[in-house]
């Protein structure tokens, strides 16, 4: 096993370059298997343990897949399986994206029920809605969902619910059903765009993404594509984070400013100054920051993904903060590692009430899922002396070589083995 051993209290400055989108790339992969035809090259993917994860399983299913250097090369034409039923599947929670590609390709999916960060109750029931609307049967049991159709047709489908995944999973069948579908109540994140840009460059036709509506005209077939993953937008947010709590003065890079704004809109409030440069944003704090109120929402809102790294920072702010999570209930398990650590937090369903102190000292911690890993990291960065950060397999599904990036800027961060 493997820890974070970090000595916290530096300033970080310097400049660092943000990866492709994990929560792009963990869909955009199984969409490349719905190409019957020719091979997809895919550029900026992330070295993260999720898209290996994928690859894995693809590869299982009979696609000839190939990733390094950040680039993925994916053969499919010789995927011959409709079966996803490895260990692997049953780790993340993306690879119910196969559902919605498989049922595309094959108008057949058969998927062992995904696992992932146990941050509350996600249930699949509007991914269900919309594939039983195209005209696939459905059934759940033992743990495994198969869906079959003699054929897809497109129809009107108005999710209950705004859900990333179920707009993801839903669009991936659609693109080779007949007619057209609509979709309603949409999610609108970035990541949505990017798939449906990347089916579109496989020549789907897909317009909308992005909006309340996407409406998606049925086509014969998919054929490889060369494409280019967008730049993640919460590990972009997470060291803009990290740059206002411990101080000092960081540009990130490759980036899209737009999708950062609400991000940014906290910090300015925080006190922070945050200058947007093309493809990069700088983050200059003096860390004198004040409390302020969040809650999550979809995009364009504040990321719940981004919600546990913000709560850190929120611990050694002026004042009295709110945090409102909307998204998941289950979402404050980090707190207690935080108490640990000298934090002032009361947390009340799904409010969770900050109040500022002066310092948060060292500690042996544990990243209880990935984006409550990355709050671990920034608040052994803040620290006092040492704090350890167990657990950090979570932390490599989401963000490449964190220590590495971090160390860039002057931080002092070893990754130890241990047993």
């Amino acid at each position: 096993m493997e820890k974070l051993v970090i000595n916290g209290g530096k300033p970080l400055c310097g400049s660092i370059d943000i990866s492709g989108a994990k929560n792009a790339a963990v869909a955009i992969l199984p969409a490349a298997i719905i190409a019957s035809k020719g091979t997809c090259y895919i550029d900026n993917i992330p070295n993260i343990e999720d898209v290996h994860c994928i690859e894995r399983i693809i590869e299982n299913l009979g696609c000839k897949v190939s990733i390094k250097d950040n680039s993925a090369v994916i053969d499919s034409t010789t995927l011959n399986s409709y079966n996803a039923n490895s260990e692997d599947v049953k780790k993340m929670r993306a690879s119910y994206y196969l559902i919605g590609a498989l049922l595309g390709r094959f108008k057949k999916a058969r998927v062992e029920m995904p696992g992932g960060c146990p941050i509350g109750v996600r249930p699949i029931d509007q991914h269900i809605k919309g594939f039983e609307a195209l005209g696939a049967k459905v059934t759940l049991e033992d743990g495994v969902v198969t869906a079959e159709a003699d054929k897809l047709i497109g129809t009107n489908i108005f999710f209950d619910v705004v859900s990333v995944g179920a707009t993801i999973n839903v669009m991936l069948a659609a693109t080779l059903a007949e007619g057209i579908t609509t979709l309603e109540n949409v999610a609108k994140e970035p990541h949505i765009v990017d798939v449906a840009n990347f089916l579109n460059s496989m020549g789907a036709n897909i317009k909308g993404a992005g909006t309340d509506i996407i409406r998606i005209t049925g086509v014969e077939e998919l054929k490889g594509c060369s494409y280019s993953v967008i730049p993640d937008q919460i590990e972009a947010g997470t060291y803009m984070i990290a740059a206002a709590a411990c101080g000092g003065d960081v540009t990130v890079n490759n980036v899209i400013p737009k999708h950062l704004e609400s991000i940014s809109a906290k910090l300015i409030e925080m006190g922070a100054e945050v200058i947007e440069n093309g493809e990069s944003v700088r983050v200059i704090s003096s860390k004198n920051l004040k409390g302020v109120n969040i809650k999550t929402l979809p995009y364009p809102g504040f990321p719940t993904d981004v919600q546990q790294p913000m709560s850190t920072l929120l611990c050694i702010s002026t004042g009295t903060s709110i945090i409102n999570e909307s998204i998941w209930e289950s979402r404050f398990k980090h707190v207690d590692e935080l108490i640990k650590m000298g934090a002032c937090i009361k947390v009340d369903g799904r409010i969770a009430t900050i109040v500022g102190v002066d310092k948060l000292k060292g500690a042996k911690v544990e990243a209880t899922d990935l984006r409550a890993g990355a709050a671990m990291v920034i608040a052994g960065l803040i620290a006092e002396g040492v704090t350890e950060v167990i657990n950090i397999e979570h932390i490599d599904r989401g963000y490449p070589y964190i220590e590495n990036k971090f160390n860039k800027l002057g931080a002092d961060i070893k990754r130890v083995s241990y047993s």
